[in-house]
Order: structure tokens, then sequence, then C-alpha cells
């Protein structure tokens, strides 16, 4: 995918002419249930090999150190390969269809998108309030707006959260292993949905929570990239390019709707 020119500099929120939001940790509050997952494979599959190099490190996955900085954001395949490069190991990469029991990079995979959809099962996917108000703020105005995710449960994640409808377009795991493109850090993703909606990156605004994420949306010279921290990594999202960060999306929406909720900047 070509890259797009260098940006002269972040816009003002509304300023953007499309919006693509990441979807876990930034609209659906799921990064809980998918470093829940990750833990119990890495960990189950950490327990089950006989006879690591000598030296190795062995210890198990940490579900907020190692989440952020390994696996948060990208692809699962990615996130296997490089969580396990970490402790020093590398696995052959196997077959799609590789039970979960299989020590390959796609039977680890398996295992973590299983326990993913055991936990997704134990009831209805709660929502950032802040965020799916901005969400339906722009959707109102006649913003176009995507979801991007890595995940390629990104459709079943939307409807247990009640908020399929919302999306203009949307580019998840499948999609990405479809189209062959590169997962974030790459910018790839983000500019397959700028492309979808017809908006040049440099007009659009990226949502993301993850350091790779924001990554993608600064390498892919989109307009605004915004971070959104729940954990305390505000200073790592800045370092890996993001423009503004939040702790909530709700905070944007006063420089929308203007003092006293009026109608605040006109979104064109």
């Amino acid at each position: 995918m070509t890259s797009p020119p260098e940006r002269t500099g972040p816009l003002d929120p509304t300023d953007c002419r499309a919006w693509l939001f990441d979807l876990d940790g930034v609209l659906t509050r799921t990064a809980d249930l998918h470093a829940a997952a990750w833990k119990s494979a890495f960990d189950g599959f950490l327990a089950a090999r006989t006879s690591p190099a000598p030296g190795t490190p062995s210890s198990g996955f940490d579900p907020v150190e190692d989440y952020l900085r390994y696996v948060d954001g990208r692809p699962r395949t990615d996130g296997v390969r490089t969580f396990l490069a970490s402790r020093g190991i590398t696995l052959p990469e196997g077959e799609a269809d590789d039970p979960p029991t299989a020590q390959t990079v796609m039977g680890v995979a398996n295992a973590k998108n299983t326990l993913f959809q055991e936990l997704l099962e134990t009831g209805r996917v709660a929502v950032y309030d802040g965020a799916v108000e901005l969400v339906r703020l722009l959707k109102a105005r006649g913003v176009p707006v995507a979801v991007v995710s890595a995940s390629e449960n990104t459709p079943a994640v939307l409807r247990a959260a009640g908020i399929a409808g919302l999306f203009d377009a949307c580019v998840d795991g499948t999609v990405v292993k479809e189209r062959r493109l590169a997962g974030k850090p790459a910018p790839d993703s983000y500019l397959e949905a700028a492309a979808m909606l017809g908006i040049d990156p440099a007009l659009a605004a990226i949502v993301e929570d993850a350091q790779a994420g924001v990554e993608a949306g600064r390498s892919g010279h989109f307009g605004l990239v915004v971070g959104v921290d729940h954990t305390g990594q505000a200073d790592a999202l800045r370092s890996h390019g993001a423009d503004l960060v939040v702790g909530d999306l709700g905070e944007l929406l006063p420089g929308f709707l203007g003092p006293a909720g009026g109608t605040g900047r006109a979104l064109t």
C-alpha cells in the first residue's frame, strides 16, 4: 500500500472529516476479556513445554504489562510471535485449523480465540459511554465513522455491545487477512478504512488505546491521532504518536457542543 504524504500538523477535532475508532478498549470494555484469554492461552502453552532451551525465561503472561507491550492492537498471530519472542521462543507457523493444543503459532492463536469466545458468551459486552456518545454525535452531523480492529471477532463484539449499526465501514481481522494488509503498527488497516469512506487520511482522525495503534496513525499521516488512556500509559501513547491523550472520549464532547451545550463548531 502506497504511503500517504507527510501531514502538516494535527487537526482540531472539529475539523476532522471522518473518525476511525479502534474497538477493544476504545468503544467496548473487552480489553480485559482479551487479556484474560491471552493469559490462559500463553500460560497453558508455557506450562505444557517439556524441554525449553537452557536459560530461556519461562515466566507467565502478565495481563497488564505483557498485554500492552506485545499483543494489544496486533493481529492475533503477530501477538503470539511477539510475546513468545520476548521469552526466547520461536514456533513453526502451523496451519489455520491447528487444534488449540498444537505447539504452533496457529495453535496458540486458536487457543486464545476459543478462550475469548467462551468469555464473550458469558454476558453482554459493556461500552464506553463517552465513546458511543461521540460516535452518535458525529453520525448526527453527517461525519462518517469506521471501526478498525485486528480482531476477527469484531462483528460479534459489536452485536453483543448493541452498536453494530453505528458504523459506515468496518476493517476487522477478517478483512486484514483477506486483503493481505499488514497489521498494526503498520497503518494499512486504517488506510483501508479511510479509502472505504473516501476520505484523505490527512483529513481524518483515528482513536486508539494501543501503542501499536497510535504508531499506525502517525505512520499513516492521519490528521489527528487520539490516544485513550485507561491504564496509565499516557506518556507511552504520546511517545508512540498520539497528538492528544484523553482518559475518556467524553472529554471531547464539549468542544463539539460549545458552551452550555450549544452547537459548537460546525463539522463539514
